[in-house]
């Protein structure tokens, strides 16, 4: 399950089978929130379906509420920030140990994993709590903000990230799946620009229907 937008105020969520395809649910939102995730899980349950586990973009709030259920971090969506944030080829030799580590992640165990995070994690200690003090105010802040940024989004979604070695059914790796579907949603969006957004929404509960 995902959402994707088409402006600044106007977006659909979309829950979409993995084994059959099929969309299950859509859901217009200006903005998206844990309770509009409820909603549409709410509406798939009322319609006899059994959920068996949920691939996710760690939204904030969402874990949380899916508790129950096997909910795994897409692991696209998981290795983007670490990327975004000290970026490929990050200069500190911290970020580069953090980001091979990330990227190699598929090759990877969840014990194999979580121990050399752990060992990153003792060997730049130190180095992730500098302090730079401001010359202005007096203020001081994290002197690597952004690799600590990485460090928090790898600790904070390593729970979700091995959920499917958990479980006895075929559980997929990314959102993949509906990251396509949404690429070509967008594509008939630039067909038919001229369209009103009224007319616009008519064609694409058409293309999502449920």
């Amino acid at each position: 399950m995902d959402a994707t937008y088409f402006g600044r105020d106007w977006g659909v969520i979309v829950l979409k089978d993995f084994l059959t395809g099929k969309i299950l649910c859509r859901k217009y939102i200006k903005h998206e929130e844990p309770v509009d995730y409820r909603e549409c899980t709410d509406f798939i349950l009322s319609k006899g379906y059994r959920i068996s586990g949920i691939v996710c973009d760690g939204f904030k709030g969402i874990f949380r509420q899916y508790s129950a259920c096997s909910a795994r971090m897409c692991r696209y969506h998981f290795v983007s920030p670490v990327r975004r944030y000290p970026t490929r080829n990050p200069k500190p030799e911290a970020g580069r140990e953090l980001w091979i580590s990330v990227k190699n992640i598929t090759e990877l165990s969840e014990n194999e994993f979580i121990k050399l995070f752990q060992k990153w994690e003792d060997k730049w200690s130190l180095f992730l709590k500098e302090r730079t003090k401001d010359g202005t105010t007096g203020k001081s802040h994290f002197t690597h903000k952004k690799l600590r940024s990485a460090w928090l989004s790898v600790k904070r979604h390593l729970p979700y990230l091995f959920v499917f070695e958990k479980v006895n059914f075929e559980m997929p790796n990314t959102n993949n799946a509906l990251e396509g579907t949404f690429t070509a949603l967008k594509n008939s969006l630039r067909n038919h620009n001229g369209m009103s957004k009224k007319n616009r929404k008519r064609l694409w509960t058409g293309f999502l229907k449920a």
